[in-house]
């Protein structure tokens, strides 16, 4: 017994119909002579609702007393008692009176579609849960009756109910919603025209977001290529401040306003080593990024702008999403920053937002984790105040006279503001030529680069000292810094190699990339040979022109055990770096032995389906080839006899019978022959631009001339087929249907055009196959039910469906409306074939 399917009227508010369509589908079931009964429906006095009750089956409902008032909710126990093909349950967010089956009634819904009832049923836009904040903001109402969004979801049809503010303000008006004292206070509260508007826009996106999951799912299962609509792809830029987390939430809004949005962030990282911008943020923005269904990029590069906007175009972004600048007022002088960089260069193809955010204009400073080496702009900063800071001190000390021992503390400040910036040796430069500046100028006797006081000698020495170890200082800090820094980073690296293994993640291409972009590196290539002597092969690579010959000639050599190295092209990396490397490379190695196992694994996979194919084979040889072989037998010795005078009419018939004995054993034998064929991969399709018309009415051969309907449209495209596959596939669909259904239904095969493919559905009115078994028909041996006439092995499906993808087409099953199955055989047209002129030579190449 199967799960009974849910069908939802969805609307935007009260009012708009859903009820009152729910139950004019009940009618037309019920005209179709479905079992349809009344589980629950509140028509809350309305006429016209309350009439669209007459004629329909109401099961009686439960009555249960709370807090002294009595109330009525759905009898579940009657419903699964009385077991109909389809309940109406209206109000699907209801919550129960306490005391009742369930707490909810789309629980009480569950518990029908899980014994294999059908449900239609209705909500409003404003009782899912996922929306109650959003409703709440826009009525002032908050909604405590819900229904969980997956409920709704998982519905096999959702129909919006839709209504035009105004329209439904009418029907309030008129009264036909609410009674007559309500219609005021209702007008100027919830249904005012701009609720109204919110709740329809609201209730129109969500099922739009429906429909392009349903868009998507076709696309995959009927293999559509061509693009039917654009595709946004947005770029983050991170910088590892927590001002990333709100990028990636508006970017995953501006995602979800287009048809299969995309978001990718990226941190840019720059090249001096295994650097990283707070590795704890990072991974929770990475753990964010990928919870809304996008991707973590991290990508190495010195000009941060152009880093970002190279992996854009790269990627064919059409969006970049980047925070408001951290930076305050006086830090522009620095230049205008990367939003406003890159925001001039992206040029017309790429849309730049630039989002604020609480963080904006506090400063950036440096992360706690960010942790580098000192970077080139602070080296030269350093060298300027180092070298320069000096003269400018000494020319307004020239106008002022402190006395030796300020002036001593003032170059001291400029000497340790040149360490602060630049390390250590601009500030060895700025001790020295301060000292100098000092003996020169201020120390007696003056303009002499002696010192006549042996005090001043002390002070001069003990400055230079001073300055030395407060150099010496900052230069230690920012070396331990960074190598805190790279170690942190090369931990995040370990975590993900370790994650990986436990997640088992087998594409060695993907992690390949990750070098990639870890390293900063052009190319990356996995060489293996078999001996020491053998030549070198490439088991994966990426990036543009990487290195497959050998691994000596890289930038980077990683040896992996003696036979197996990482070839790395683009810079040479230091000696610290290595061993991050290494750790990739083993995972690399390990990766690739995973695939083979697994590709050995699919093989014996494919071996064991071989055996399973000829020993079913042996089976259907040896059992429904001896049936037509027996009568054949029979009708030959009857007929041989010399004891039995036959007349004419007895010998036609007997002769018909080893005709018919015969045609079922050549019929079975083809099956047979073109299933094994398909079984070992041997069936090479001839591609030739034909037209229907010429190769189906050929396919009705096998079946009675009054049992098939044809209804193939002259003005339909040409389709590139094998015209001997579509034959085969198209006979024994056809026969499929004809041996199913009744003798006074006609089947029908109709074709029509679609977008770049053709539709061809031979369509029976017989007994139809439930949804869980549609699939299974496809497979090798299977038979649903019993034929009403004539016998078979159960392989003409599943040699029809081979043929069909063979071809490039596909071959689906779907339910007859009314009852019945229909076949849906997908081919491609020629128009979306333009390389059709040399595949049709190919192939004949191929199969002479």
């Amino acid at each position: 017994m199967g799960r009974g399917k849910l069908r939802i009227y969805l609307g935007a508010a009260p009012g708009v119909g859903k009820t009152y369509a729910m139950l004019s589908e009940a009618h037309r079931r019920v005209e179709r002579g479905t079992d349809c009964v009344v589980a629950f429906v509140e028509h809350h006095k309305r006429p016209r609702t309350e009439v669209m009750l007459h004629g329909l089956e109401q099961l009686p409902r439960r009555e249960l007393e709370y807090r002294g008032s009595l109330f009525t909710e759905m009898d579940v126990d009657a419903v699964l008692a009385r077991r109909p093909q389809v309940a109406l349950v209206d109000e699907l967010a209801h919550t129960n009176v306490p005391g009742s089956r369930n707490a909810k009634r789309w629980q009480d819904v569950e518990e029908l579609l899980a014994a294999g009832i059908d449900v239609v049923s209705t909500v409003n836009i404003q009782h899912l849960e996922s929306l109650g904040d959003v409703v709440e903001s826009i009525t002032g109402v908050r909604q405590r009756e819900t229904v969980p969004d997956e409920v709704v979801r998982r519905a096999d049809q959702i129909e919006l109910v839709d209504m035009s503010p105004q329209a439904l303000r009418r029907r309030m008006a008129h009264g036909n919603i609410y009674k007559s004292d309500k219609v005021d206070a209702a007008l100027s509260n919830y249904f005012r025209p701009g609720n109204l508007t919110a709740l329809r826009e609201l209730a129109l996106l969500w099922v739009a977001d429906r429909v392009d999951e349903y868009l998507t799912e076709y696309r995959t299962d009927h293999r559509v290529s061509k693009i039917w609509g654009s595709r946004e792809r947005i770029v983050v830029g991170l910088t590892g401040g927590p001002e990333g987390r709100t990028l990636i939430r508006r970017a995953a809004r501006l995602a979800e306003k287009g048809a299969g949005g995309e978001v990718m962030a990226v941190y840019i990282a720059r090249s001096d080593g295994l650097t990283s911008a707070s590795p704890k943020e990072l991974a929770v923005q990475r753990t964010l990024v990928e919870d809304l269904g996008g991707t973590f990029h991290h990508v190495v590069g010195d000009d941060i702008p152009a880093s970002l906007l190279d992996f854009a175009r790269g990627v064919n972004a059409t969006q970049i999403v980047l925070g408001s600048s951290r930076r305050k007022t006086w830090q522009y002088m620095f230049g205008p920053g990367v939003g406003a960089t890159v925001a001039r260069e992206s040029g017309s193809d790429l849309d730049v937002h630039i989002v604020t955010h609480d963080e904006v204009a506090k400063g950036r400073g440096l992360p706690v984790a960010r942790g580098a080496r000192l970077g080139r702009s602070r080296i030269i900063w350093g060298w300027i105040v180092g070298v320069g800071g000096p003269v400018v001190l000494a020319l307004l000390l020239n106008t002022v006279d402190l006395g030796l021992a300020n002036d001593m503390l003032l170059f001291l400040t400029v000497t340790v503001a040149a360490a602060l910036l630049g390390g250590l040796y601009p500030a060895l430069a700025s001790a020295a030529f301060g000292s100098l500046l000092l003996n020169y100028y201020y120390t007696p006797p003056l303009h002499r680069l002696t010192i006549a006081d042996p005090k001043n000698i002390v002070a001069i020495a003990i400055f230079v000292g001073v300055a030395v170890s407060v150099a010496s200082v900052v230069d230690l800090a920012a070396r331990r810094t960074h190598q805190a820094a790279r170690l942190r980073a090369e931990s995040e690296i370990l975590s993900f190699l370790a994650g990986s293994v436990l997640r088992g993640e087998t594409s060695l291409e993907a992690l390949l990339e990750r070098v990639r972009e870890t390293f900063g590196m052009e190319s990356v290539a996995l060489l293996e040979r078999e001996s020491d002597v053998d030549p070198w092969t490439c088991a994966g690579s990426v990036g543009p022109r990487p290195l497959v010959e050998r691994p000596e000639d890289a930038d980077v050599d990683m040896p992996v055990g003696d036979h197996m190295a990482l070839a790395l092209s683009g810079r040479v990396l230091p000696a610290s770096d290595r061993r991050v490397l290494a750790a990739f490379a083993a995972q690399a190695a390990v990766v690739l032995d995973r695939q083979r196992l697994q590709h050995e694994a699919d093989q014996a996979k494919e071996l064991a389906e071989g055996n399973r194919i000829r020993t079913a084979l042996l089976a259907a040889v040896s059992h429904d080839l001896r049936t037509p072989l027996a009568g054949i037998k029979a009708a030959v010795s009857s007929l041989r006899s010399d004891d039995v005078a036959w007349s004419e009419e007895d010998q036609a018939e007997l002769l018909e019978g080893i005709e018919d004995g015969a045609d079922r054993l050549d019929h079975l034998v083809g099956n047979l022959l073109d299933m094994s064929r398909l079984q070992t991969g041997t069936v090479t399709p001839l591609i030739r631009e034909i037209d229907l018309d010429e190769v189906v009415p050929m396919a009705l051969g096998g079946v009675p001339e009054d049992s098939v309907e044809l209804e193939i449209p002259e003005s339909l495209p040409m389709v590139a087929v094998d015209a001997g596959l579509l034959e085969r596939a198209v006979a024994n669909l056809v026969e499929n249907a004809v041996k199913y259904s009744p003798a006074d239904e006609l089947v029908l095969v109709s074709a029509s055009a679609m977008a770049d493919r053709v539709e061809m559905r031979v369509v029976d009115r017989g007994p139809g196959v439930p949804d869980e078994a549609k699939d299974r028909i496809f497979a090798p041996f299977q038979r649903y039910g019993d034929a009403p006439r004539g016998t078979g092995v159960g392989l003409g499906l599943a040699v029809a469906r081979g043929f069909a993808e063979a071809m490039g087409g596909t071959l689906n099953a779907e339910d007859t409306p009314g009852g019945g199955l229909t076949m849906v055989l997908t081919l491609r047209a020629v128009d979306s074939r333009p390389d059709l002129t040399t595949a049709a030579p190919a192939a004949e190449r191929q199969a002479s």
